[in-house]
């Protein structure tokens, strides 16, 4: 495992071209271009606040401004969504690449985690703006914890994002499955929704058993809702949680490296 790290950090030059490439080929050819980063989150937000602000009628307090409260928890769903939907694919896309001797297979699903990163953070610009809009911003004194959930999600990403191309070589209908996995998983995790509503808190177990749940609710508690972040325990526990999950994802990754060439 540790020589696997070894050799993300010796190619990290590789890595970050790729990252670069890869935003370059996606929007090469359409007018809007980076523009798309902005476009795409900002039409969720529109469709999902319509729907639940104004046509459901959420009306909650707590909840106000929903579109803030909302985009707390969308932007990061939609980054870890996006990883995971193309790295899956990702090692049989560059199948002319992972051919080579030399080249190290995983950088290409880490790849898919860190474009979509540059997106997420493209988002907390919009973010930002819907603040200074509605005048509703974040308790600045937490602010601190963004940056250390936002390196748990990553661990956590990365490590499902080697787990899943690795098996979707060998196992392509993980893709088609994955696709309705996420659309399941989305309402099932408190992003549109505050977590504290009674019909939710009848079911906490099962929310607690969804470790993106800790992620959203902690987005909002550092974005959204003032005062001192409350789920820091849990974001301990999801961060060892994905620690080991990684190391086991290197493993079978590293397991499954000589049949790739092949399979793809």
């Amino acid at each position: 495992m540790w020589s696997n790290l070894a050799t993300l950090v010796r190619y990290r030059g590789l890595v970050q071209s790729l990252v670069v490439r890869d935003l370059k080929a996606r929007y090469r050819g359409s007018v809007l271009g980076f523009f798309w980063s902005f476009v795409n989150p900002l039409l969720l937000l529109s469709i999902y606040s319509f729907v639940f602000a104004k046509i459901l009628q959420n009306n909650l307090l707590e909840t106000t401004p929903y579109p803030v409260f909302m985009f707390s928890g969308l932007l990061p769903w939609t980054w870890f969504s996006a990883s995971l939907l193309e790295a899956t694919g990702s090692l049989i896309s560059g199948g002319n690449l992972i051919k080579k001797v030399l080249f190290p297979a995983e950088v290409l699903p880490i790849v898919s985690v860190l474009s979509n990163l540059v997106h997420f953070l493209l988002g907390l610009s919009i973010l930002a703006g819907f603040m200074i809009y509605f005048q509703h911003f974040p308790d600045w004194s937490q602010l601190l914890w963004l940056p250390v959930v936002a390196v748990i999600q990553l661990v956590f990403t990365v490590a499902l994002a080697l787990l899943l191309s690795a098996l979707t070589v060998h196992f392509r209908d993980i893709r088609d499955l994955l696709a309705n996995l996420l659309t399941f998983w989305f309402f099932a995790t408190p992003i549109i929704y505050p977590w504290f509503q009674p019909n939710v808190q009848q079911f906490k177990w099962l929310f607690d058993l969804n470790p993106f749940t800790h992620l959203a609710v902690s987005y909002q508690e550092i974005l959204f809702f003032n005062g001192p972040i409350g789920h820091w325990r849990w974001l301990l526990g999801l961060d060892v949680a994905s620690l080991a999950l990684f190391l086991f994802a290197d493993w079978l990754f590293d397991r499954l490296r000589d049949s790739f060439a092949e399979a793809v």
